[in-house]
C-alpha cells in the first residue's frame, strides 16, 4: 500500500486565515484520503491588511513580505505539529497567497517563500502552482478541479464557497471548472465597513432587503455572459463591483442581503442549466447559515454540507494533494478547466536538486 502523508497550506483571497491540513493519502487502484488534523490560524487586523494591500508594493518590498509571509507559515506549522504530535511528513503543498491575478495580461503571483518551511522540517515543498499555467496560456484558476475529480467523483459537482465561488464538475467526459461569483471577499469586505471580521451566519444580511435595482446590476455584469473557462480576482471584484455598492446609498445589512441573493441567483442558474442533483459544497461560506438557506430555496435537495474536517480542511488538502502529484511528476492541471493548451504537472519543488 503507497501511503503518503502531505501538509497542506493555504491563504485564500478571503483573508480568514491560513488553513493547514495533515493529511494521508493511499492509491490503491484509486486515490483515497484522510484529513488527519486541520487548523485554520486567524490573522490579526494588522497582518490581514498587510495581506490585502500586498499589490501596492513594490518589487522589492513584495519580497520582503513573501520572506515574511513563509516565516509565518513556518512558525505556524511548527505550532501545528507540536499541538497534534506529528511525526510523519513526507512532503509540504503550500499555495502560498495570491496577490495578483491578471491571466489575461499573462501574470499570476503568489507570496510564500518556501525557504523557511524546508528549514523547519527538511522535507520537500512544492510551491508556485499557478504560475506555469498562464504561462501556457491557462487562467491559472481554478486548480482544485482535479481533486475534486479524483477524490470525489461520487457527486454531480463540488462546490467551493471562499472568498469566490467556483465549481467543478464532468461534462460530457471531460473536467469543467470555473469562479462562478464572488463570495466572501466581498461579503467580508462589507462586515468589515461596520467593524466586524465577518457576518456570522449571515445575520447581519438576514435583517436587510433585497435591493432589486442592485441585484439586477450585479447579475447584469459582463463576466456572467462569459463561456468557461474563467476565473475572477480581486482587482475585478474593485473594478466590477464595489462602485456599485457606492452607486446605491444602502444599509451595510441592505448591501449583504443583496449579494448573498446575488451568489445565490449566480449558484443556482448554474446548477440549474447543467441538471445537478448533488452538490458537495465547502469552503467557508457553508458557515454562513443564511447563505446557505438562499441556496437551497433556489436548489432544494441538492445541496450536501460535509463534515466539518472537509468544510474547513478541503482547500489546504487540495494543495497537499495537488504538491503530491507534483512530487510524483504526476498531471496536476487540467487544461479543459483553465485552458491551458495541455494537460500538465505544475509546481516548483524547493529545493530544486529534490
Amino acid at each position: 500500500m503507497n501511503e503518503n502523508y502531505i501538509i497542506g497550506l493555504m491563504s485564500g483571497t478571503s483573508l480568514d486565515g491560513l488553513d493547514i491540513a495533515y493529511c494521508k493519502f493511499v492509491k490503491q487502484e484509486i486515490w483515497s484520503f484522510d484529513i488527519i488534523q486541520s487548523k485554520t490560524v486567524r490573522y490579526d487586523d494588522l497582518y490581514r491588511q498587510k495581506l490585502k494591500n500586498a499589490y501596492l508594493l513594490t518589487d522589492f518590498d513584495l519580497e520582503e513580505l513573501s520572506l515574511d509571509f513563509g516565516r509565518f507559515m513556518a512558525k505556524e506549522l511548527s505550532v501545528f505539529i507540536t499541538e497534534y504530535f506529528i511525526e510523519q511528513i513526507d512532503a509540504i503543498g503550500s499555495h502560498g497567497h495570491t496577490v495578483f491575478h491578471q491571466p489575461e495580461n499573462g501574470i499570476t503571483h503568489q507570496i510564500g517563500d518556501p525557504r523557511p518551511l524546508y528549514d523547519l522540517l527538511h522535507k520537500p515543498v512544492i510551491y508556485d502552482f499557478r504560475s506555469q499555467d498562464v504561462l501556457l496560456g491557462g487562467q491559472g484558476a481554478p486548480l482544485v478541479p482535479i481533486v475534486d475529480k479524483l477524490l470525489f467523483s461520487n457527486y454531480d459537482a463540488c462546490l467551493n464557497i471562499g472568498g469566490f465561488s467556483n465549481i467543478s464538475f464532468d461534462h460530457n467526459g471531460r473536467r469543467v471548472a470555473f469562479d462562478i461569483c464572488p463570495a466572501n471577499i466581498v461579503l467580508n469586505f462589507l462586515a468589515n465597513k461596520i467593524g466586524l471580521e465577518y457576518d456570522d451566519k449571515g445575520t447581519v444580511a438576514a435583517q436587510g432587503e433585497v435591493n432589486e435595482d442592485l441585484l439586477t446590476a450585479l447579475n447584469s455584469l459582463d463576466y456572467y455572459k462569459k463561456q468557461h473557462p474563467k476565473s475572477l480576482g480581486w482587482e475585478w471584484v474593485q473594478e466590477n463591483v464595489f462602485y456599485l455598492f457606492e452607486k446605491y446609498e444602502l444599509s451595510i445589512s441592505s448591501q449583504l442581503r443583496t449579494f448573498v441573493e446575488h451568489i445565490a441567483v449566480q449558484v443556482s442558474a448554474i446548477a440549474s442549466s447543467y441538471n445537478f442533483n448533488s452538490i458537495l459544497f465547502s469552503g467557508g461560506g457553508v458557515y454562513n447559515d443564511f447563505l446557505i438557506n438562499r441556496l437551497e430555496y433556489f436548489m432544494p435537495h441538492v445541496c450536501i454540507k460535509p463534515n466539518k474536517s472537509l468544510i474547513d480542511g478541503k482547500e489546504a488538502m487540495a494543495f497537499a494533494f495537488l504538491g503530491l502529484l507534483r512530487f510524483k511528476n504526476q498531471i496536476n492541471v487540467l487544461s479543459s478547466v483553465t485552458g491551458s493548451n495541455k494537460d500538465h504537472c505544475s509546481g516548483k519543488i524547493y529545493p530544486k536538486e529534490l
